[in-house]
């Protein structure tokens, strides 16, 4: 089934349902789904009977929604082109990390098969997009690495930042103003007793006190 034949609803509607997994173990619910995407419960519950009507989810009555395989190649054929999309607008384009991601939404329904490939080839084949996701392989290989959230960091150490969440247009403006950024080495002090803070500082940059909303954001693996 080509992307081409979907409507750009169920376009974001796989997408949504992949990237709700992709970085959690929790299940995707109706609820989830309707507040990734912004719509009524009833909204994504009609979306949801559509999706598996045509045989891209599975969903029983109250139970969680999970992709077939199907639904998973179209939703990760998608994620492909958005993140693609996202990293050719930062190289090519000068666009700041915090503006890519509305902008991707918008070009990943009308770019053609063809032309993401050659987005790939000039770009050189990346693995990861800005904020570190990863870029699905044209054949849909996904390789995702051994990060964790830095909110469970409970001593202090030293670690790479592996991803940064990009929902959030004003956080990434603030990691940005304190050169916190994929790829970036980090050391943290351990977290003060009953605190939901923790100190980070960048070699050649202040140290900046991160909260609870901050940390949920920064994914790491220790160095």
């Amino acid at each position: 089934m080509p992307i081409s034949s979907l409507s750009e609803s169920t376009q974001n509607y796989v997408k949504a349902i992949w990237s709700l997994q992709e970085w959690s173990d929790e299940p995707v619910t109706t609820s989830s789904l309707a507040a990734r995407t912004g719509v009524k419960l009833s909204t994504a519950s009609d979306a949801i009977r559509k999706l598996k009507d045509q045989g891209l989810v599975h969903h029983a009555p109250y139970g969680a929604v999970d992709l077939t395989d199907v639904g998973r190649a179209l939703a990760v054929a998608m994620v492909r082109r958005h993140r693609l999309i996202e990293t050719f607008l930062v190289e090519f384009l000068g666009y700041p990390w915090d503006e890519v991601h509305d902008e991707a939404e918008i070009l990943e329904h009308a770019v053609s098969d063809v032309m993401v490939e050659r987005l790939a080839t000039k770009l050189g084949n990346p693995e990861r997009d800005p904020h570190g996701d990863p870029i699905p392989a044209a054949d849909g290989t996904v390789v995702r690495p051994p990060a964790f959230l830095l909110s469970t960091v409970t001593a202090g150490g030293t670690y790479r930042i592996e991803r940064i969440a990009d929902n959030d247009a004003e956080l990434l403006r603030f990691f940005d103003s304190h050169n916190i950024s994929y790829g970036q080495v980090i050391t943290t002090k351990p977290p003060a007793p009953y605190s939901d803070s923790i100190e980070v500082s960048i070699a050649g940059s202040a140290p900046v006190l991160l909260g609870s909303g901050a940390l949920c954001s920064i994914w790491v693996t220790p160095v």
